[in-house]
């Protein structure tokens, strides 16, 4: 399809963003923000803040089944069925296993999220930054290769970000997790601070902290300008938070940019390819076909952003051939789909607590206890590379606990708080290796045309080692604390359920041996960035998205700058 003449002026932008998540969101607000016509393409339905959470506020006895999914819908739903967030109440903000098919080559559970605002309505917004002892840790360690950058380069952005979303929180003064601009922290509970105090007891390096998270305690007035909300520790957060108190594209950076009068959001946008003009040498365009009619139509524009999230990005880039990149743009090195990583989160534990029967606590917090990696963070000193976050919690069983009696007694009894229960799990960094990798399908395609996806990604041995060290280490830090039957599991889940896969388009210094520069940008298309996880170089422990956001803040800075004084090119 070629367009020309008054069809391609109206189809014509300053800025192109594919993907309405986490960073596709950061990429349109920042974009309109400096003033640019941007185009933001999703390929999945409109989903307005408030009225299209048609859940949020309903109770537990106005669901058919409670909340619980069919046993048909599982039946039909094996992979996204496994993901901790999809219940009767959510379902309509994942991807269901036959809407996009993909080919497992090792088993990968890939969960989606297909609509304006992607997987920030379902993310558990822990937000941690990253400090030098991850950005250094591949030429320390000897993996993956060197990142192109250092905290030093995002820490301005991180605050700039964290000021906006708004995370609570507390500082702690950790060399290997930065504080952030916080609010108000949510407390801990009593069983919550015994286990604090008996860990830095017995472990006096290791620090215990309560979880910083994107939700709004104390709402500033740049949070009210977006018109979200205090949190009201409801803990219904997958379901859309109609106070906008947690963090969404949905609730903050879409209506932002909306505001400005530069955007135009489509939704039902399925991106075929990134168009690549050869006499200009640069990327002029992409092709979608709309998701419902199959329409295709092409849009045009100076800078393009491809935020749509990790592995669909891999998938548009190898798609987007020509004759200059007949293997994928910008991948003249063969790397593009390679060294996919992930979070490891096999192990859990569980243990009882006897005593502390009179303490209970208020609400529905929506964060954990943290752990920062305590595992090689300022040398080796194990026979496994890299650490872990460790992340629990504590609760009292409800009613739903069982008790004897009858009649009055067991009514007296149902009224009691229930014994004392800890949970806790690891968050690991695993290595990327060239073998876990992502490719397309030669002869089997989605219902829109492009090639299926191949994901071909595993643990190794390292990995399987951090699993047993975390429930080694944290057996003995429940034992120290008082906890009894104490249990480990490794939950043998596939890679992907963490829902934390990155890289394939990672960044690095070399074009030989990386695919995008200190600033995101193909090193081979300079007017195309990559933000999202795809862009990742290693896998650190923290939840990655507040990098996400500060990258993609970061590398619009740095496009638009790079634009005004170069006569319209970057």
């Amino acid at each position: 399809m070629h367009i020309s003449g008054k069809g391609k002026e109206q189809a014509s932008y300053d800025a192109i963003v594919i993907g309405s998540g986490i960073s596709g969101g950061w990429a349109a607000k920042e974009l309109c923000d400096k003033g640019l016509k941007t185009l933001v393409l999703e390929r999945g339905p409109m989903v307005e803040h408030i009225d299209d959470y048609p859940t949020a506020m309903l109770s537990p006895w106005e669901f058919t089944h409670r909340g619980a999914l069919p046993r048909e819908m599982q039946m039909a739903n094996p992979i996204v069925s496994r993901c901790y967030a999809f219940d009767d109440a959510t379902q309509q903000f994942f991807v269901k296993d036959q809407e996009h098919p993909y080919i497992q080559e090792k088993p990968f559970d890939w969960i989606r999220g297909y609509q304006v605002g992607g997987k920030s309505l379902l993310w558990a917004r822990q937000t941690q930054r990253w400090s030098d002892y991850e950005f250094e840790a591949p030429a320390r360690d000897g993996f993956a290769v060197d990142w192109p950058i250092r905290y030093r380069d995002l820490a301005p952005w991180y605050s700039y970000v964290e000021k906006f979303i708004g995370i609570s929180g507390t500082r702690d003064n950790i060399p290997n997790l930065p504080d952030s601009e916080v609010l108000p922290a949510f407390e801990m509970n009593a069983l919550e601070e015994h286990i604090k105090r008996e860990v830095i007891a017995h472990y006096p390096e290791r620090h215990v902290i309560i979880g910083r998270c994107a939700h709004l305690t104390k709402p500033q007035a740049l949070h009210v300008k977006q018109s979200r909300g205090q949190c009201m520790a409801r803990h219904l957060c997958h379901r859309g938070c109609p106070f906008g108190a947690y963090f969404s594209s949905n609730a903050s950076t879409i209506p932002w940019a909306k505001a400005t009068g530069n955007l135009d959001l489509q939704a039902d946008q399925v991106v075929h390819a990134i168009l690549y003009n050869e006499h200009k040498k640069r990327a002029v365009g992409v092709r979608t076909m709309h998701r419902i009619t199959k329409e295709v139509k092409e849009y045009y524009a100076r800078i393009i952003f491809v935020n749509a999230s990790a592995l669909n990005t891999n998938l548009i880039l190898l798609n987007s051939k020509s004759a200059r990149f007949p293997n994928g743009l910008g991948n003249d090195n063969g790397l593009l789909g390679r060294y996919i990583a992930f979070h490891n989160y096999r192990g859990n534990i569980t243990a009882s607590f006897e005593g502390l029967n009179d303490r209970y606590y208020y609400g529905r917090r929506p964060t954990s206890i943290f752990m920062p990696s305590f595992r090689n963070v300022f040398r080796q000193e194990t026979d496994f590379l890299r650490g872990y976050m460790v992340a629990f919690n504590a609760t009292r069983s409800g009613w739903q606990h069982p008790v004897d009696g009858i009649g009055e007694t067991l009514k007296e009894r149902l009224s009691e708080a229930g014994p004392w229960q800890v949970f806790m799990m690891m968050q690991g960094e695993t290595v990327p290796r060239y073998e876990n990798h992502v490719r397309l399908s030669s002869d089997q395609k989605d219902p829109w045309g492009v090639p299926q996806l191949i994901t071909a990604v595993d643990y190794t041995e390292n990995d399987v080692k951090l699993m047993h060290d975390f429930l080694a280490q944290g057996t003995e830090m429940l034992e120290k604390s008082g906890c009894q039957s104490i249990t480990t599991v490794d939950r043998q889940d596939a890679p992907g359920l963490d829902i934390h896969e990155m890289g394939g388009v990672r960044m690095g210094h070399d074009p030989k041996t990386s695919l995008l520069n200190a600033w995101n940008q193909l090193h081979t298309c300079k007017n195309v960035f990559v933000t999202d996880g795809a862009c990742m170089t290693s896998t650190g422990n923290q939840n990655p998205s507040l990098t996400y956001m500060a990258l993609t803040a970061r590398a619009v800075n740095y496009a638009v700058n790079a634009m005004r004084k170069q006569d319209g090119s970057v």
